[in-house]
């Protein structure tokens, strides 16, 4: 009877030992695991275009046939990697207040742009390419329309020099025709 309790208590000494044993293992793996910091995201060469546009620029807003004035501020943030706008005008008597936030997505390789502003409550996010030799940024996406739908849209940039860029929102017409509904002409303040 002696032998047997004896074999039955080293079985049990044998059964917390691997299960102390197998708790250490598995600490020691989630301890390395969180220790592990996530790679660093840093701003790629497209990030490069981003930053012609930062500064303050005076804008003249020509839509539906009218003309009026309007601001722009331009800056880097979140690391670079994001070109923070906030573009404030007087849209045909009404004040207009918008913001932007446009990066570089490497894994769709596209320029993505979310677009918020006084006029909805629901955002506009498009995406697009860059092409060098026109100094063009052209963004497609859905637009929010008061109605509750939304309106397939381009948004056109160009860089004329390195103080004029001219911004163009062109949409689909009730006859399916592309009409251009905004054209801004950025000018940059001298510093």
């Amino acid at each position: 009877m002696r032998f047997r309790t004896l074999v039955e208590a080293n079985k049990a000494a044998m059964r917390t030992f691997l299960t102390v044993t197998m708790a250490l293992g598995v600490l020691a793996v989630a301890a390395r695991l969180t220790a592990q910091q996530p790679p660093e995201v840093k701003p790629g060469p497209e990030h490069e275009k981003l930053k012609e546009s930062v500064g303050t620029w005076d804008a003249t807003v020509k839509t539906m046939g009218a003309e009026s004035k309007g601001t722009q501020t331009c800056k880097l943030g979140l690391n670079g990697l994001w070109l923070l706008e906030h573009f404030k005008a007087d849209l045909g008597g009404m004040p207009f207040e918008g913001h932007g936030a446009t990066s570089y997505d490497p894994a769709k390789k596209k320029y993505v742009n979310v677009w918020i502003d006084s006029m909805s409550t629901r955002p506009m996010i498009s995406e697009g390419t860059y092409d060098k030799s026109t100094k063009t940024m052209t963004l497609v996406g859905d637009m929010p329309t008061p109605d509750g739908k939304s309106m397939k849209t381009t948004l056109i940039t160009t860089h004329k020099d390195a103080d004029t860029q001219v911004f163009r929102l062109v949409g689909a017409g009730p006859d399916g025709k592309d009409f251009e509904m905004i054209h801004i002409t950025y000018k940059r303040r001298a510093k």
